[in-house]
């Protein structure tokens, strides 16, 4: 009998995957539990105490020395604890063996649901333990089955779940298939631990990475920026920590076969590998390969970088819905504006071309008086402060009027009449030339006028 228990011990210890010392510390809390309900009062400390080699079941009742006695069922007195124990004192636990006869099949009966509860609670424990402290780490597992939110993936014999936020939209999974996966959370939920892993995290590459090149491994090669797009494509900078080893040459092996094997684990996911470089204005025309740049400027304030591609990569830099742009500004962390080299020449010309000045309207020459004064002959230029009469006044602009008209009506005319004046006929004047604005015979012939009649007054 006592051979088959630790056969069943030994059997139950290799199904669940537990250590045989955990096997029998569960067994012995549920045993404790069920003699508790069944020989002994719930107040009382029960222990049970199993020989891992023999077999033997012991069960103690543990008490407290006490002088004097105020509860006989959790204390004993000093005397009773000496003869157990010489060197027994007040305030010290005891135990007391209190095996109960013929109790092997009580116990049997009424531990059986203890047993399995404790055995569920020791085997998630070790299942805890094993994964703790292993966060960012690559495992391997089968796909159990599957729910409209998440997918029950088998590790070994631990249970990981693969939500719907970590898996690759682009994938099909099915039961059996056997994946990697990234090792994202583990944590202790109502049902014991919770292990969560992922397919579409960027440092899945990183670990791919680890695993299928040795100087990536050895610290050779490091992987300074990872910028992925799940399933579709993923840009990889690594750089050199050892002079003459080429970083992109060593990622990608022999015709590829390197990168080659971490794109078939991702189901044909594209992966760009390119040398990471210090300098900006280096590192941001290489994130986005395979264009070409024509120039391109830096604004290290709010870390914005104008790039400038020949019109017929346009497309090519931008990529797919953008696409290749995304995945360089994450890779590169800056934010990157893509222009063609016409759209900025059109951009560069409007900025440096002039704005027009609006033009002022053209005034016509005002001819003062002086010139005019200078048109006529010296010896005839006098002028009269005398102030002309009412009827004079008259006789002036009935005058001013008249030149005005023979203007107007001789205006589009191949020749144009000569109006004769009073003192141009009066002996002794000579005749002047016509002055070309109406304006400007009309103050000559009211100041001759003046003159003609200041003469009369002095005769």
């Amino acid at each position: 009998m006592k051979t088959e228990f630790m056969a069943a011990v030994a059997q139950l210890s290799s199904e669940r995957n537990l250590p045989k010392e955990v096997v029998l510390e569960a067994l012995e809390a549920a045993l404790a539990s069920a003699y508790k309900k069944e020989a002994f009062s719930p107040e009382q400390d029960v222990v049970v105490r199993i020989d891992p080699e023999a077999g033997d079941i012991r069960v103690y009742m543990r008490m407290a020395v006490a002088d004097p006695v105020a509860d006989p069922l959790l204390e004993i007195s000093l005397e009773q604890a000496r003869e157990l124990r010489n060197d027994a004192q007040v305030g010290e636990l005891v135990e007391i063996e209190s095996t109960p006869k013929g109790g092997g099949r009580i116990a049997a009966q009424v531990a059986r649901q203890v047993v399995l509860q404790r055995l569920r609670e020791a085997e998630h424990h070790a299942v805890y333990e094993q994964f703790v402290g292993r966060e960012g780490e690559i495992v391997t597992g089968v796909i159990q089955f599957m729910q409209p939110n998440q997918i029950y993936v088998a590790l070994g014999k631990r249970e990981a779940l693969l939500p719907a936020a970590e898996q690759v939209p682009n994938e099909r999974y099915h039961v059996g298939q056997q994946l990697r996966f990234y090792l994202l959370e583990i944590g202790q939920g109502a049902r014991g631990p919770r292990i969560l892993i992922s397919r579409s995290h960027p440092n899945l590459v990183r670990r791919l990475f680890e695993l299928e090149i040795p100087e990536v491994h050895s610290g050779v090669i490091e992987l300074n920026a990872i910028a992925r797009e799940a399933g579709l494509r993923s840009k990889v900078a690594v750089s050199s920590r050892q002079e003459g080893i080429d970083p992109v040459g060593c990622c990608l092996g022999p015709r590829g076969i390197r990168v080659q094997s971490i794109i078939s684990q991702l189901n044909g996911e594209k992966i760009d590998v390119i040398q990471w470089h210090a300098d900006p204005e280096v590192f941001i025309p290489r994130a986005l390969s395979p264009s070409q740049v024509a120039s391109i400027e830096l604004g290290d304030a709010e870390k914005t970088a104008t790039v400038v591609v020949p019109d017929k990569q346009l497309s090519l830099a931008i990529g797919k819905g953008g696409q290749n742009a995304r995945l360089a500004a994450k890779l590169t962390g800056w934010r990157i504006d893509i222009k063609s080299v016409s759209a900025a020449e059109v951009e560069k010309a409007s900025l440096t071309e002039p704005v027009a000045q609006p033009r002022e309207e053209e005034e016509l020459p005002v001819i003062p008086p002086s010139e005019i004064q200078e048109a006529e002959p010296a010896g005839e230029e006098i002028e009269s402060t005398v102030e002309p009469k009412g009827e004079e006044l008259e006789v002036l602009l009935a005058a001013d009027v008249f030149t005005f008209a023979a203007e107007a009506t001789s205006e589009g005319q191949a020749e144009k009449s000569q109006l004769r004046f009073a003192e141009d006929i009066m002996p002794g004047k000579r005749k002047s030339a016509a002055p070309e604005k109406g304006k400007t015979r009309g103050k000559a012939h009211r100041k001759r006028k003046i003159h003609v009649e200041d003469e009369e007054h002095e005769d």
